[in-house]
């Protein structure tokens, strides 16, 4: 794979495989909370910065896809010695299914989609990005 640069990130994904009402107990739609994720080692670390748009993505089978939508709210910090980010998230009205993007010919070829599996974070092109905002609920 080509190492990243910053023009082809529009927006950070960082993934979980727990549901938002876990992740923040009692979380409603339209909520803002903030929170760290835990980061997978890499340089794409170095490319990661305040008040980038970040995407909260729900891995497995019980509703894959975009959660909540917000931006990256702090440097990447070590957490138990492990890389991690604080985001500022808002939870969406209805997620953005899996299957929708896998739809869109802008969006189905997302690192995130064709990699379920991958590590913390993922990104979207500038494209890409634009397909998944098209894809937000009305009223999120």
């Amino acid at each position: 794979m080509t190492r990243l640069l910053p023009a082809d990130v529009a927006c950070w994904v960082v993934k979980t495989a727990r549901p938002p009402s876990a992740v923040v107990p009692g979380w409603r739609a339209g909520e803002e909370h903030a929170f760290s994720r835990c980061l997978r080692r890499s340089y794409r670390l170095e490319l990661m910065a305040p008040g980038q748009p970040v995407l909260l993505w729900l891995s497995g089978r019980d509703r894959p896809g975009v959660h909540a939508t917000g931006v990256v709210a702090g440097d990447v910090t070590e957490d138990d010695g492990r890389p991690s980010v604080h985001v500022r998230v808002t939870l969406l009205s209805a997620p953005v299914p899996r299957a929708d993007l896998l739809a869109d010919p802008l969006a189905r070829d997302a690192e995130v989609l064709r990699m379920p599996a991958g590590s913390n974070p993922s990104y979207l092109t500038p494209a890409q990005y634009a397909a998944v905002l098209a894809h937000l609920p009305e009223r999120w």
